[in-house]
């Protein structure tokens, strides 16, 4: 098939440090030209694939110090998309909303995955007036507050089975926390359980200028005011492998409706088995008592931090490649590709600009 993947502009694809939705981009796209397909994916330039690369943007736009307004660069983008689609059997995006408007006349061969949090009173009015745009969701939770709109699925995230090794025995004696300093992740309860488990904690985190505040006045107190506490900051892929594949537990404590949740399966991928809050997309990602351990209260994660260490990480590891793999989060989107409407069930048609189609065979 000719798939088209269309990235967020905010970070490369992979992403340098910080990125999830960048990075399943990734995944996927690599994972869909291994099986043969041609891909083409509109991303920043500093982006790395094996696909064919529409560059959009020189370099990540978080990554410029020139770029003060993303807004138009991720509309001259979809302007490129929409100038381009008739080149696609099927137009893959990753951005949220934008691109609604533009592609009215050919939607029924779009999938929009929508990485995001769906809860915001603002977003409801939105997917009203696009109910027909078929769209995915990452997890079942994530639907809860929509209104009636056109699901074609659900994907769970899928990683490169090869990208972050399985570690049979950490080095660390430590708990871990990766990803963002924000209220809704929840660093202060990360802090509170090691604390009361009596374990070093270290906390690998991208700080947000919208969360600066939240971290000058909330954390970064806690962590100087707290010996078994480290901050080491923003981490790129190698020092990942290397930070949860050594951590005796990932700590998951987030208070909001996670959509997902990437770093629950990139512990899983190192063996490391996973401390969460069941909220949101929690108990869909996690296996209770195999991956990791589902808990309600900073005590009740505290009293399970010694059954976390004992876990085997082998079964650890097997639940992350039997559910969580790349390979298996393409094959379940090319099963929603076929499905769509505007794309033939064993043939594909090579849509003209003129409207006038040529069917030929898809290979799969």
């Amino acid at each position: 098939m000719k798939i088209a993947q269309i990235a967020p502009l905010a970070e490369s694809v992979p992403p340098k440090l910080y990125g999830g939705t960048e990075r399943i981009v990734s995944y996927l796209t690599e994972e869909l030209v291994r099986q043969g397909h041609e891909v083409t994916l509109f991303a920043s330039g500093d982006s790395v694939t094996d696909a064919k690369l529409v560059a959009c943007s020189d370099v990540a736009l978080r990554l410029n110090p020139a770029i003060r307004d993303h807004l138009p660069h991720q509309v001259v983008m979809l302007e490129e998309v929409r100038r381009r689609a008739h080149e696609f059997d099927v137009l893959h995006f990753h951005v949220d909303l934008l691109h609604f408007p533009l592609i009215r006349d050919f939607a029924e061969r779009t999938v929009t995955t929508l990485h995001g949090r769906l809860d915001l009173p603002d977003l409801r009015p939105f997917y009203q007036a696009f109910s027909d745009i078929p769209l995915v969701s990452i997890s079942n939770d994530q639907r809860q507050p929509m209104p009636p709109v056109n699901w074609v699925g659900t994907v769970y995230h899928g990683l490169a089975v090869d990208i972050l090794p399985f570690t049979a025995r950490p080095k660390g004696n430590y708990l871990a926390f990766l990803g963002r300093i924000s209220p809704e992740k929840r660093p202060d309860r990360a802090i509170q359980i090691a604390a009361k488990a009596g374990m070093p904690l270290k906390i690998a985190a991208k700080i947000d200028n919208a969360d600066k505040a939240y971290w000058d006045t909330v954390i970064e107190p806690l962590v100087k005011s707290r010996p078994n506490v480290e901050f080491i900051g923003e981490i790129n892929e190698h020092q990942k492998a290397e930070f949860l594949g050594n951590a005796g537990a990932l700590l998951f404590p987030i208070d909001w409706p996670e959509p997902f949740g990437l770093v629950m399966i990139e512990a899983m991928a190192c063996g490391t088995p996973v401390i969460a809050f069941g909220c949101g997309s929690v108990p869909e990602v996690i296996d209770a008592g195999i991956s990791g351990i589902i808990v309600d209260t900073v005590t009740e994660a505290a009293e399970n931090v010694e059954w976390a260490l004992r876990m085997d990480r082998r079964k650890v590891r097997k639940t992350f490649e039997r559910r969580f793999s790349a390979k298996r989060m393409a094959r379940d989107y090319l099963d929603i590709y076929r499905s769509l409407p505007g794309v033939r069930t064993c043939t594909s048609s090579t849509h003209r600009p003129n409207g006038s189609v040529r069917d030929l065979q898809v290979v799969a």
